[in-house]
């Protein structure tokens, strides 16, 4: 089933604000929580399909990917736009990203995950550069890059603690929110704040592990292997979920942001799915014809230079470009020929030109031979 659009998703404009997204997705969410539809797997799955929708729009890196490209854009080659679905976040991932949009609206806890209310920290994004060369934007590319990154903490079990031992929070009792009645003239107001003793965590350590001072992650090499689809545009970025900083305690590891550099090619140069070839030829293979031949993404082809053809011509071998990363086609290679003057002659050149100039078949004849600017450009689009 093809994925709704996620502006229809959350019934807001293309160009709503961060503001009308909160309110828009808190309202849906509400609609459709698990504690308001217990076995409800219709609302769950809108509960899922919104919380997508504000992830992907509440994100200004993927929302200007999602704009420009669609789903195509976001998920093409394993890149998950919003991380859910196909082994990304679960119900608790949903839970503990955007509990705080909730605030008292259930029970003064916010979304509760399935640890009872307990917050769950995220692990902070990280970015690389990916170069890569024309071949393999044309056919896309698996690569395997070292990164250092946080993860868990194998001393402590990610706790924190020495050896792992955690014992309940004394000041929230292990609930991770400090709830507060106040009266007002309304009545009384019931108000949750995260326990600032454990941030939220429920459990706090004796004695602090020594490995990791307490933070429950270290710093290590982790080697990560990245689908890189086909037809990938220099300065695009792609987001890998989960393969970012390890939160501690058991929290959700933030994405690895993979910055498109493409690598200028020898040869070809690219405008889009189409690709460009300048072809310079001798004055002799332009009077005689030629079958020179041309360097393409995948090898070297011969093409056909009838006799007499003029300097600006462009050649269109069809198929011959990249493919679209929407899987739109594949674009053409355009072949610009541009014909050689010798800059140098020698006597009996010079005498050959000098006899030839006056003749008529030397003279210029646009209107027979050649064709105006806006005909080679309307020529192109054919």
């Amino acid at each position: 089933m093809a994925k709704r659009d996620y502006y229809d998703v959350l019934g807001v404009a293309k160009g709503a604000t961060e503001k009308e997204l909160k309110k828009a997705y808190r309202k849906l969410a509400i609609q459709f929580h698990p504690d308001k539809n217990p076995d409800n797997k219709q609302a769950e799955a809108k509960f899922k399909e919104a919380a997508e929708a504000y992830e992907v729009l509440n994100n200004p890196d993927k929302r200007a990917r999602y704009d420009q490209y669609g789903h195509a854009g976001l998920e093409g080659g394993g890149f998950g736009g919003g991380g859910f679905g196909g082994g990304g976040m679960n119900m608790d991932d949903i839970f503990s990203q955007f509990g705080d949009i909730f605030g008292s609206a259930f029970g003064g806890g916010g979304f509760r995950s399935s640890r009872g209310g307990r917050r769950r920290s995220r692990g902070s994004n990280l970015r690389v550069r990916v170069k890569l060369t024309l071949e393999e934007i044309a056919n896309g590319v698996e690569k395997k890059i070292k990164i250092k990154k946080d993860v868990g903490c194998d001393d402590c079990n990610a706790t924190g603690a020495e050896n792992g031992n955690l014992s309940t929070c004394r000041q929230c009792n292990g609930s991770g929110q400090m709830v507060q009645v106040v009266n007002t003239p309304l009545g009384r107001m019931q108000t949750s704040t995260t326990c600032n003793a454990c941030n939220g965590q429920g459990e706090t350590a004796t004695s602090a592990c020594g490995t990791c001072s307490g933070q429950g992650v270290v710093k290590k090499a982790d080697e990560v292997s990245i689908k890189i689809p086909a037809g990938v545009e220099d300065g695009m970025q792609l987001s890998v979920s989960g393969k970012g900083n390890v939160a501690p305690r058991g929290g959700i590891a933030g994405d690895l942001i993979v910055l498109i550099e493409e690598i200028p090619h020898e040869f070809l140069k690219r405008d889009g799915k189409n690709l460009h070839y300048d072809l310079y030829i001798s004055y002799s293979d332009a009077v005689l014809g030629a079958n020179p031949e041309i360097q393409t993404i995948s090898s070297k082809v011969k093409i056909k230079l009838d006799a007499g053809i003029q300097s600006g011509k462009i050649l269109r071998l069809r198929g011959k470009g990249l493919p679209s990363v929407e899987s739109y086609g594949t674009g053409d290679l355009l072949i610009h020929v541009n014909v050689w003057t010798p800059q140098e002659l020698d006597k009996e050149q010079r005498k050959f030109f000098e006899d030839s100039k006056d003749k008529d078949n030397f003279q210029p004849d646009p209107d027979k031979n050649n064709k105006s600017f806006f005909d080679k450009v309307k020529e192109m689009f054919q």
